[in-house]
């Protein structure tokens, strides 16, 4: 396995651009970051909006454009912009757009690569923190920790009780429109900590072994497509709600493996109720 350092022979040279790219957009935000005057619009589904999930999501389609422009950029807040090669980017410009307008640090860009609709690699970047978490197939998952230059190898927990796990999702009130309050309750109830650290952070918390279980009753592609290669290169595993590896599913689960078949197992009776 090589370091994100050592990524530029792979994938005629997009994977060493895929951490400067992540990392450019998630910048661009600290522009925004903490401005109380900063306009919130609120989306159809009544998600929250800004201009820097704008400008930062505008700054990839540049920067992919420019380096490789026969390759599709699909985003959270634009249409797709389509390509040829083979070669689509999927971006998330801000997850986590609920923490970044209350100037709460835990928000992440996230940049996944696929080809042929086949998943590549993937970026998680904190900003604020400057904490980064990267993966590509069979070259393993990389932690970047807050403040330090060098990457070392991520790997989850091996916590096998979820009476000793740390147990996250985004939002609880999420569960209620899956019908599935009873399931949230019953692993809340099991799990020795339960917190709604969630969203791309929740996810590289699972990846580098400080969190053991992230559930998701709802998300969109570019919500999990940067994440499903970090948490199964870090050693995890990722899937629906039906046990399903896709990040093409409306719901997630991240685990560390060992509990993962009992999550699912507790999921299962609301797994097929869509919000």
């Amino acid at each position: 396995m090589r370091s994100p350092d050592n990524w530029s022979e792979l994938h005629d040279g997009r994977l060493e651009k895929l951490i400067p790219i992540a990392e450019a957009a998630g910048n661009s935000t600290l522009a925004y970051f903490g401005n109380s005057e900063l306009a919130v619009e609120a989306k159809k589904d009544s998600s929250p909006v800004t201009a820097a999930d704008r400008h930062a999501e505008q700054l990839v389609r540049k920067k992919v454009a420019e380096f490789f422009p026969d390759d599709e950029v699909l985003g959270e807040e634009f249409e797709t912009q389509p390509g040829t090669s083979g070669y689509r980017w999927i971006v998330d410009p801000i997850d986590g757009t609920k923490s970044f307008v209350c100037g709460v640090p835990l928000y992440s860009t996230l940049l996944a690569l696929e080809y042929q609709d086949q998943t590549v690699a993937g970026v998680i970047f904190l900003p604020a923190l400057k904490e980064c978490v990267a993966a590509a197939n069979d070259q393993g998952c990389w932690h970047r920790p807050a403040g330090k230059p060098d990457w070392k190898i991520a790997q989850v927990s091996d916590r096998k009780k979820l009476s000793e796990a740390v147990f996250l999702t985004s939002q609880v009130d999420s569960f209620e429109g899956r019908g599935a309050e009873a399931q949230y309750k019953t692993i809340e109830k099991e799990a020795w900590i339960s917190r709604s650290w969630g969203d791309g952070y929740g996810y590289l918390l699972v990846a580098t072994g400080r969190a053991d279980v992230m559930v998701d009753p709802e998300v969109s592609v570019w919500d999990v497509a940067a994440i499903r290669p970090v948490i199964e290169q870090a050693g995890g595993k990722f899937t629906d709600w039906n046990g399903l590896a896709t990040s093409r599913s409306a719901d997630a689960v991240g685990t560390n493996g060992k509990l993962h078949k009992e999550i699912l197992a507790t999921l299962k009776n609301a797994s097929a109720v869509k919000s």
